[in-house]
């Protein structure tokens, strides 16, 4: 006789304590779990199971003691226990997870062990790397396999090829890092080019946004329902990673991936997006043409554009347009100093955080040296200047500082999706912790200080299923505070650049490829 099978008749003989039409509804209502698992993190224990729809249980925790104490009541098939706080010694705890009412003592058919490892930066970084991993494998679109836009979409399944791209890099990641099988990582790749092949695309570049159950383009605003050069550029970021990644596979399967990822890689007609002038614009549409009229100027998150435009071997735009149009631009050229560091490219304060992110997950910024000053020390100045706008704190919002900083573009708490960046009307005191994760490879001990805040002390409250929630903004009122959504595009960054950081892979990777060390010398750039 198993446990299950004791345990549901421990149940029947509970219930039948109750008399007549009672009895039978209360027997109706219980809901046996099964299935259970239990992994230990740095300070919370994650638990899952699979339940029948409706089912409330209570969670009970047991430590080497052997005393269970009641954590939650809840309703569904996982908990994450934030109770257990840090330590520097690993631990081991027991819980059950007994439909409501149930006795503990005689729950121990429902019952799963977890080791707890010590609190230690290595572990900390594992566990935002493997949960915000989970974006793009677990909640990718079935379908297409590609990142969906984000976790409360009211359009459906909208797709992002911006954040696919940033999702590819981060599945790499993953199998490097033994989160994930090779297996299924390479299954979601194959499914998204699958898809990449087959969607409409506008002279090879792809929309911002495509509907995921119908295949087709999803408008982004009015006249954007067409090809979008640097969502397009941020998806082939991604592509050619995996290209490079793939490269010396002795697997057959695994050099067709790498053959087709090169095959849309030289489709893209960037010399398109030119129109013929020494300039670059950002959307094309069937139906509005060049309506939008945006020319993509610079210094900001859209530089991998440009790299990738000159370096295509089959469509490729002329270093004079880079220097025409990016260059050409009042908030290139900068060479002041804020909190005494000094800024050589980019706007104010440097703008948003995630100029410093989008193109670098696989571009290296540490080799593009060009006019005496090099790009990573560069976003190295723009992260460091957001960490001491945070100290200064010149608008007095509460909880900045220098373990709550970093502002970049996000949801926000009153107004939805906007820019939070130092020294505007929207910095309204709301920290995207993708903002401070993303520039650990830029500024660790600073990024690092963030992270365990966010984690050790805030817990549940910024961090859910796919890592931390999007935004957090402390002088709003509690209930408010906290933005609990995830989007792709603050997702995958963080997975990319904490990669980065600890081992420098994707910049490894995607550096291999030929055409960007032949288009970075023919922009000007050298290592």
């Amino acid at each position: 006789m198993n446990r299950l099978f004791v345990a549901l008749v421990t149940l029947v003989t509970m219930f039948s304590c109750v008399g007549g039409e009672q009895h039978k509804a209360n027997i109706g209502k219980v809901r046996v779990p099964w299935n259970f698992s239990a992994e230990g993190y740095p300070a919370h224990v994650h638990l899952t199971w699979s339940e029948n729809v409706g089912s409330t249980y209570d969670i009970y925790r047991a430590d080497k003691s052997g005393k269970f104490i009641r954590c939650a009541q809840v309703s569904g098939s996982e908990y994450m226990d934030f109770s257990i706080g840090k330590s520097d010694k690993s631990r081991e705890y027991t819980y059950r997870v007994c439909p409501s009412g149930f006795p503990v003592d005689s729950a121990s058919a429902f019952e799963v062990k977890a080791e707890v490892p010590a609190a230690c930066d290595s572990v900390l970084l594992d566990m935002v790397q493997k949960y915000t991993l989970k974006y793009f494998v677990d909640f990718a679109h079935p379908q297409t396999g590609l990142a969906r836009e984000r976790s409360n979409d009211i359009n459906g399944d909208i797709v992002t090829t911006g954040g696919t791209g940033f999702g590819l890099m981060a599945i790499i990641a993953g199998v490097e890092r033994g989160f994930i099988p090779r297996e299924k990582g390479l299954q979601i790749i194959n499914k998204t080019v699958t898809f990449l092949e087959n969607c409409e695309k506008f002279h090879g570049a792809w929309a911002h946004w495509y509907d995921g159950d119908t295949g087709k383009t999803f408008s982004f605003s009015k006249y954007d329902n067409g090809g979008d050069i640097v969502e397009t550029a941020f998806l082939v970021e991604g592509l050619l990673t995996v290209r490079q990644w793939l490269r010396d596979s002795q697997d057959v399967s695994e050099k067709d991936l790498a053959a087709r990822c090169d095959k849309l890689w030289k489709g893209v007609e960037w010399d398109w997006y030119t129109r013929g002038e020494d300039a670059l614009y950002w959307h094309w549409s069937k139906q509005y043409d060049w309506k939008m009229n945006h020319k993509i100027r610079g210094f900001d998150e859209t530089f991998i554009t440009y790299v990738l435009g000159v370096s295509s071997p089959t469509h490729p735009i002329s270093p004079k347009v880079y220097d025409s149009c990016y260059r050409n631009s009042s908030y290139y050229h900068n060479g002041n100093e804020y909190y005494g560091i000094r800024l050589d490219l980019g706007m104010e304060y440097g703008g948003p955080l995630f100029f410093t992110h989008y193109s670098y997950i696989g571009l290296d910024p540490r080799a593009l040296n060009v006019d005496g000053f090099n790009i990573y020390e560069r976003n190295k100045a723009h992260s460091l200047i957001h960490y001491n706008y945070a100290i200064d704190n010149p608008k007095g919002h509460e909880g900045l500082g220098a373990d709550l900083w970093g502002f970049t573009s996000s949801d926000d708490p009153l107004v939805g999706y906007t820019s939070h960046h130092p020294n505007t009307d929207a910095e309204n005191g709301t920290v995207s912790p993708t903002a401070a994760v993303s520039s650990i490879v830029y500024t660790p001990e600073e990024s690092l200080g963030v992270i365990r805040h966010l984690y050790y002390d805030l817990g549940p409250k910024v961090f859910g299923k796919y890592g931390f929630y999007d935004a957090y903004n402390p002088s709003m009122v509690d209930g408010q505070q906290t933005v609990r959504t995830f989007l792709a595009i603050d997702q995958g960054p963080q997975v990319g650049m904490i990669e980065n950081y600890r081992s420098g892979l994707l910049w490894n990777i995607f550096m291999t490829a030929p055409e960007i060390q032949d288009g970075l010398s023919k922009l000007g750039f050298t290592k």
